[in-house]
């Protein structure tokens, strides 16, 4: 067991080593269409709006109301749903705080792509850790990342428990579950709060919606 650990060891050690050399020759090919380009072409701004929250506490909901909004209002928007994503982009990804870690890492990035191509992107992730939620918003500027908390309290969605994962996690079925035997730290400044006990799935939209075209400005005024 004892040469399998240094063996795997020593294997990791040169992969870091090669990804470290191949980073080094690794340059940037600015596009000659830029960010401004595509947002003028779209005319609206592009955002990351990410979505945290406990399960059942009504992300995907709302983010899925808020891009029927957007799209009404014609702007270019896409839905990065986190149960989504694990049958694709993260198929394979564990709930260990580390996988939780990478989940997050590459849902970010991928947001990243969407807003450098001027589209809003909405990401909707229970991304339990406030660390993992500040490493994604570090890679956007700082206009351009809109943290949304859907606080609701544990009891509630255990209640609503609408893929009834509270249940199987309270008989022992699902290990390493948001709010039964893995922590939620709920994000201490974001852009926006809705506490979906209290609002209607309206109410929410319109507060955010409210933020999104008069404080941020989404929309330009000569697509208006």
């Amino acid at each position: 067991m004892a040469y399998f650990t240094w063996d795997r060891l020593l294997e990791r050690s040169f992969e870091e080593m090669n990804n470290r050399d191949t980073d080094k020759h690794v340059v940037w090919h600015q596009s000659v269409v830029t960010k401004k380009d595509r947002q003028q072409l779209h005319g609206h701004k592009s955002l990351m709006i990410w979505f945290t929250g406990l399960s059942g506490s009504g992300k995907s909901t709302i983010a899925n109301a808020i891009q029927l909004e957007l799209y009404k209002k014609k702007v270019s928007v896409y839905l990065l749903d986190g149960d989504n994503l694990r049958h694709g982009i993260n198929k394979g990804l564990t709930f260990t705080e580390e996988d939780r870690k990478e989940n997050i890492r590459r849902t970010a990035e991928i947001g990243k792509l969407f807003v450098d191509a001027g589209m809003v992107v909405l990401a909707a992730l229970i991304s339990p850790y406030e660390k993992d939620r500040e490493n994604a918003r570090s890679i956007f500027s700082k206009e351009e990342f809109i943290e949304i908390y859907v606080k609701c309290p544990l009891e509630e969605c255990e209640n609503r428990d609408p893929k009834g994962l509270y249940k199987k996690a309270r008989q022992g079925e699902i290990r390493q579950f948001t709010g039964i035997d893995q922590p939620y730290e709920e994000p201490r400044n974001p852009e926006i709060i809705i506490d979906t006990n209290a609002l209607s799935i309206q109410e929410c939209v319109e507060i955010i919606t409210s933020h999104l075209f008069n404080k941020v400005g989404l929309i330009n005024k000569t697509k208006e």
